[in-house]
């Protein structure tokens, strides 16, 4: 990632080479068609999504696509991460693979129910 301020989705997306903009935009695209009410925002340096709290972020990187549903959306689907490079909180998208749009969007759409049945804080 180059060190430039990122003040948008739109200005972090393009200081990738086009390849990888390419691949980051299919990522947007596919969180923004599932979660239509989320807020898209900016959150520690990295495109990311709100509704009704934190619902997800994505990361560009040299060799691969951070996706970061926090831990609860990993452990759902952890069973189906076993193709991929995958810690607590994060999943890494290989750039010599193809992107797993179908998992992407269960997994969005798990986390927009989660977060849409959550409690109000006091």
């Amino acid at each position: 990632m180059n060190n430039i301020d990122i003040g948008s989705i739109d200005a972090y997306i393009a200081s990738f080479p086009e390849d990888i903009q390419a691949r980051l935009n299919i990522v947007r695209e596919t969180i923004e068609a599932v979660a239509k009410d989320a807020t898209p925002c900016i959150s520690y340096k990295m495109p990311a999504y709100k509704l009704n709290g934190m619902l997800v972020y994505f990361a560009g990187y040299k060799n691969h696509i951070g996706f970061y549903p926090t831990g609860r959306g990993i452990e759902a689907f952890k069973d189906e991460l076993s193709d991929f490079k995958f810690a607590k909180g994060s999943i890494q998208f290989s750039h010599d693979k193809a992107l797993p749009i179908a998992l992407i969007k269960r997994i969005v759409k798990f986390r927009v129910e989660e977060n849409l049945n959550k409690k109000p804080k006091k």
